[in-house]
């Protein structure tokens, strides 16, 4: 099963959809996704490690809160991640997390483009045969 793919929906931003068997690999696989935008994950060893505790009102405000709180990692630490460890309750909404990366090195990793945040925008979290969420980043 692939992780994600980037979709087309609007000229400004950048959108993908990711994909996981469950909740907590749909959450990790969104969290790479984003990153991807940003650099190249492939190049971030795991030399850092940092813990997340989050609550939502549903599912959709916790991959909103999920993708922002890790933004704040990059804004204030020049932090990028390449491996997280999640444990999603889809039904009390709470998330916890081990995410593992470097600090942004500039001569070291292939950087991207900046995302300033995650939108509400069209986001969509649901369950057919696997999960999927729809997210759009506002770069």
């Amino acid at each position: 099963m692939k992780k994600f793919e980037f979709v087309d929906i609007t000229t400004a931003d950048t959108a993908f959809i990711a994909y996981g068997k469950d909740l907590n690999k749909l959450f990790e696989n969104a969290a790479i996704a984003m990153f991807e935008v940003m650099i190249n994950t492939k190049q971030i060893k795991p030399k850092v490690e940092r813990k997340v505790k989050l609550t939502g009102n549903d599912l959709q405000s916790l991959m909103f809160n999920w993708l922002n709180n890790l933004l704040l990692f990059v804004d204030s630490e020049s932090l990028a991640f390449s491996d997280f460890k999640t444990k999603v309750d889809g039904k009390k909404f709470t998330l916890n997390a081990v995410c593992k990366g470097e600090k942004i090195n500039t001569k070291k990793h292939e950087t991207r483009t900046a995302v300033k945040a995650c939108t509400y925008h069209q986001m969509k979290v649901e369950k057919n045969r696997i999960w999927k969420a729809r997210v759009i980043l506002d770069i």
